[in-house]
């Protein structure tokens, strides 16, 4: 029996990809201040590594690996979303709050 359903296919992989290009591009485009360049960084770093250890959970070799990948991928989500508040926004509010 073929059931039918409606939903979209989110490739994760390719979402926690997407979201540290974007991460990059914001940084980019703030301000060149102190603290912005400071905190422009860690985001950087950490939007990257939500991504990779999310590849690396669905490589994992056995359960508790993925679940601590999954676990430390999630960390660096929650730490990249603090790291991109911290920053001081001109004109990106807009851009921030699509980002997040």
């Amino acid at each position: 029996m073929t059931k039918k359903t409606n939903y979209k296919h989110y490739d994760l992989e390719e979402r926690t990809a997407c979201f540290a290009e974007r991460c990059r591009d914001y940084v980019k485009k703030l301000p060149r201040t102190i603290s912005n360049i400071e905190y422009g960084k860690q985001p950087i770093r950490s939007s990257g590594s939500q991504a990779a250890n999310y590849i690396e959970a669905n490589e994992a070799e056995t359960k508790k690996d993925f679940r601590y990948r999954i676990r430390i991928s999630r960390k660096e989500t929650k730490e990249s979303c603090l790291w991109l508040r911290l920053n001081e926004p001109a004109q990106q509010k807009q851009e921030q709050e699509e980002l997040l």
